[in-house]
């Protein structure tokens, strides 16, 4: 089988040396596209490919509709909203993801952004400590869980809203379960995101919630700028003048923000979540390993489309 890598940010040389030696231990073909500039490349190198590997890249349904052969999507990382999930199950194309496989260079860029603006962004001036803090953890999933691991080391106290995990594995993990959304929000110096972007969730962060948050209160959102209501955001910031938020995903008005509120706001000039060597290499070999398992025993273990 020809397994398609396409990235228009490569994964790092020993990922691809890796997924390389994966696919051919199993009888593959792996062919890079990496680099490229329109997505008539992309259709024109998918024609004939019987699986792809991705990262961000976007598979449309312009896409699926040129891989006349193609079998199965494997997204590099956690989050698939960069596929079009609808188009592959119309043609029967399995897309998975590779879980955990960044979890926790998202969950360390998690607590150092707390850190960051704790910090004053690293500016002169008294800053404070996050120890002793309360953090609010929306989504407790392999993220999730590796930053309430880390936040209890730095000594700071963990609540969790997750209404698909039992509240006492939360406890058993010695972190408080919110009985609602509007309780963490209002208890905790911190709010650290991990939803993912879907019908339920996006602009679900909003004024509301961000107004209920205690003084001084802080916004850190890894996940995806999709949740964020950007014009309440906005709002809140203005009448809420202690309120903080940072991000690793720009807002699309980010340098609107900037200038209007300064260091209480900040955006790392590009995705970082997943921006380490180790990550990068981790979430390149699960997603060669799982096409190969895929082609030789039909398992779709970490599928995240429909089946048709």
């Amino acid at each position: 089988m020809k397994i398609l890598v396409a990235t228009e940010k490569p994964f790092a040389a020993a990922a691809v040396n890796g997924i390389r030696e994966i696919a051919q231990a199993g009888g593959h073909e792996v062919v890079l596209l990496e680099k490229y500039t329109s997505a008539d490349q992309l259709m024109k190198a998918v024609a004939d490919a019987d699986a792809l590997i991705v990262r961000s890249d976007k598979v449309t349904k312009e896409v699926v509709d040129a891989a006349k052969s193609l079998k199965i999507v494997v997204r590099a990382g956690a989050g698939y909203d960069n596929i079009c999930l609808d188009a592959c199950t119309q043609r029967g194309i399995v897309v998975m993801n590779t879980p955990g496989q960044n979890s926790n260079a998202v969950a360390e860029l998690a607590i150092a952004m707390m850190i960051y603006m704790s910090r004053n962004c690293f500016t002169p001036g008294t800053g404070s400590e996050i120890r002793g803090k309360k953090v609010g953890i929306q989504a407790y999933g392999n993220v999730g869980r590796l930053v309430a691991e880390k936040a209890k080391a730095m000594g700071m106290e963990v609540m969790a809203f997750d209404p698909f995990v039992d509240s006492s594995a939360m406890e058993a993990e010695g972190v408080t379960p919110a009985s609602s959304i509007e309780q963490m929000y209002s208890s905790c110096d911190f709010i650290s995101l991990h939803i993912p972007a879907t019908p339920l969730t996006r602009e679900s962060i909003g004024y509301d919630l961000l107004t209920r948050m205690p003084a001084g209160g802080c916004l850190v959102n890894t996940a995806r700028k999709e949740v964020i209501n950007e014009a309440e955001l906005d709002k809140a910031l203005t009448d809420r003048p202690d309120l903080k938020y940072i991000t690793d995903i720009a807002a699309v008005h980010q340098a609107e923000l900037d200038e209007k509120f300064g260091k209480r706001v900040f955006a790392t000039p590009k995705k970082m979540g997943a921006e380490t060597a180790e990550a990068n290499i981790n979430a390149g070999l699960a997603a060669a390993r799982q096409i190969v398992e895929f082609f030789a025993t039909g398992c779709t273990r970490f599928q995240v489309n429909a089946k048709k």
